[in-house]
């Protein structure tokens, strides 16, 4: 069989959160990128796991906070250029609690930060965000982009 018949997405989540017109973002150094880069906070749906269960996590693993979300912002399909590697993130916005976040991250993450929308133009400008998803979820978001978390339906054994 070719390739294409074995071919699927790297199935990713991702939050758009935002406080007093700042983005909170993570800047991380992925083996697959070799440079820093910045990104919501955001990762790999894992087996057995729902999409708000896999945000949820993303989102404590990267950034210590607690994650509420509230809306699905978008579903984007892109495909990686210096590895022709697929992915299908959905974006989901929300907000974090205001409890103190945890201290223990993954090992990637180089820190936190509330960055404007000004400081976001800059790095996209400079080629220092993770992927075009970054900014597309973030476009969407602030056009209002929301979409009802009951359009998630989780069948079978994953919670919701």
């Amino acid at each position: 069989m070719s390739r294409e018949a074995y071919w699927a997405p790297h199935v990713t989540v991702a939050a758009v959160i935002e406080g007093d017109g700042r983005y909170l973002m993570v800047e991380e150094c992925p083996a697959d990128c070799g440079t820093t880069v910045f990104n919501q906070p955001a990762g790999h749906l894992e087996p057995s796991e729902s999409l708000l269960t896999a945000v949820i996590r993303e989102v404590r693993e990267e950034t210590g906070h607690d994650f509420i979300p509230s809306a699905l912002v978008g579903i984007y399909q892109w495909r990686a250029p210096h590895n022709d590697e697929s992915f299908l993130r959905l974006s989901f916005c929300g907000r974090v609690s205001n409890q103190p976040p945890a201290t223990n991250l993954d090992p990637e993450i180089l820190g936190c930060h509330w960055l404007n929308w000004s400081e976001l133009g800059a790095l996209a400008a400079a080629g220092r965000l993770r992927s075009p998803l970054v900014m597309r979820g973030l476009h969407d978001y602030r056009a209002g982009h929301r979409h009802d978390l009951r359009l998630l339906q989780q069948l079978g054994s994953a919670p919701p």
